[in-house]
This record gives C-alpha cells, sequence and structure tokens, in this order.
C-alpha cells in the first residue's frame, strides 16, 4: 500500500495547488516590494517632502501619514494572503489529504 504522502504528492491537484499558491504568493511579494520601493525613492528623490506638513502649522508630515499607509498596507496584504490562504487553499488541501487517507 502506498503511504499517504506519496498518494498526496503525486495528486495532481496537489501540483496545481502549490503552483497557484506559489504564484500567489510570489506577486504579492512583488506588489509589496514595489510599494516599499517606492516609497524609499520618495523618500530619497522628493528633497523635503516627507518633512513638509500637511497643512500649514500642522504637526503632521507626509512621511508620518506614508508611513502610517505603508504600515495600512503590509496588514492589508497580509490579511489578502490569510483569507485566500485559509479558505482557498486550506479547502484543496483538505480534501487532497482526505482522499489520500480514505
Amino acid at each position: 500500500m502506498q503511504p499517504a504522502y506519496e498518494k498526496i504528492a503525486s495528486d495532481p491537484r496537489f501540483a496545481e495547488l502549490v503552483s497557484r499558491r506559489n504564484r500567489f504568493a510570489v506577486s504579492l511579494s512583488f506588489i509589496v516590494l514595489a510599494v516599499f520601493s517606492a516609497f524609499i525613492l520618495v523618500a530619497v528623490a522628493g528633497h523635503g517632502l516627507f518633512s513638509a506638513p500637511l497643512a500649514e502649522g500642522s504637526p503632521w508630515t507626509w512621511g508620518i501619514v506614508g508611513g502610517w499607509l505603508i504600515q495600512i498596507f503590509a496588514f492589508l496584504i497580509t490579511g489578502v494572503y490569510t483569507l485566500r490562504a485559509n479558505g482557498e487553499f486550506d479547502s484543496l488541501i483538505k480534501s487532497i489529504v482526505v482522499e489520500a487517507t480514505g
């Protein structure tokens, strides 16, 4: 009898799952890299943009707001990955494991 892990590894749905999950993770990684790189480029090339106040006399600067937006973006991207992983990816792997362990 073939061990369950061999059945899982040989299942074409498992290979497709791994491929889709990896594409999704790499895509999100590139998006995050682009956003963080843009933030750094603006900080370097903006020449004072990040230290400029949002409004005259305001203690809030564009840099503070940009930093908070980066943090919110990272939180949301993590949520997007978690929702897809816990939904689509987990349900598919559960069905593959159930069939393999019969």
